[in-house]
């Protein structure tokens, strides 16, 4: 049974991975009729209309001040800090090159669930997290400055900071599975999202000349039922299933799914070192997901 559970889990995460590839696709064609910011409420506020019909369930749980301080906690580092960083990054950088700098995030969230989390950090773990942030290091270094990619250098370390967050995000929300649902963190993070980016788009809405198009409607509707609901849905139930580490290193999968949707999508240039890069993403992401040895496992302590 806990073989098809992992299996489970590691399809849904797969599905997650590919949804949040998308993602930028989306942001960035969004962005170009509208400002950032509106985008990012917009998608919190068409995500929480899905889930006001379970509002109802959700006053079911008990919650005590340490779940509250979690739950706020989560939302800060994602979606709040999290989309400022992604937003603003997408102004600079190409869709491409940002869904490249997120394989940096396993390594990060890998080391903090070895402390916080007391989870194995094997040496299979971090050798094939460094495999993959070599790959994504390899095709950063190609940028190059474009009408839609004004400043890669600026956009890209922007995209770091957010997978710092992302990295805090995958923490806390490995505590809070244990006892609430994952639709319901799912459903939390929309509305504060919703809540916290409602003044940045009445600023950007009397500040910021934006064209409301159908396309970019269509875009909006996809970021809010699709990426939040089904991303972040899937990724949630996934944190259920297996260890936030491991779950961590199936980012790396999300480069490899935008090159090739920016490639089809957005025509942004595709070429022979980033499928090899981006093979070598793929390597990473095998090696790490290796069976730990068992003689690791029984010589592992547990921490007092």
């Amino acid at each position: 049974m806990s073989k098809n559970l992992n299996i489970i889990g590691l399809v849904s995460i797969v599905f997650a991975m590919f949804i949040w590839g998308s993602s930028f696709i989306a942001l960035k064609s969004a962005m170009a009729d509208l400002g950032e910011f509106t985008v990012i409420f917009f998608r919190m506020l068409i995500a929480s209309c899905c889930f006001v019909y379970f509002i109802k369930g959700f006053l079911k749980y008990d919650f005590t001040k340490r779940d509250i301080k979690f739950i706020l906690l989560l939302a800060v580092f994602e979606p709040c800090l999290y989309f400022i960083f992604e937003a603003k990054a997408l102004l600079y950088t190409s869709a491409s090159q940002a869904g490249m700098i997120t394989s940096l995030m396993p390594l990060i969230t890998a080391m903090a669930a070895g402390y916080f989390l007391k989870e194995i950090i094997s040496k299979k773990l971090i050798f094939g997290s460094l495999i993959a942030m070599i790959g994504a290091v390899w095709l950063s270094v190609q940028a190059t400055t474009t009408v839609s990619a004004p400043d890669p250098m600026l956009g890209n370390f922007l995209e770091l900071c957010a997978m710092f967050c992302g990295a805090g995000y995958t923490i806390v929300a490995r505590y809070l599975v244990d006892k609430f649902s994952a639709l319901f963190i799912t459903a939390i993070q929309a509305f504060i999202g919703a809540i916290f980016f409602f003044p940045f788009f009445i600023y950007e809405y009397l500040t910021v000349p934006m064209n409301f198009t159908t396309e970019a409607f269509s875009w909006l509707l996809y970021l809010g039922v699709v990426v939040t609901l089904g991303g972040y849905g899937l990724y949630n139930f996934a944190l259920t299933k297996i260890d936030a580490s491991k779950a961590a290193m199936f980012v790396n999968l999300i480069p490899v799914f935008t090159l090739i949707l920016a490639f089809l999508i957005l025509g942004e240039k595709l070429t022979t070192q980033g499928l090899i890069a981006s093979a070598t993403i793929l390597v990473g992401v095998i090696i790490s997901q290796s069976r730990v040895p068992k003689r690791l496992k029984r010589k592992t302590k547990q921490p007092e």
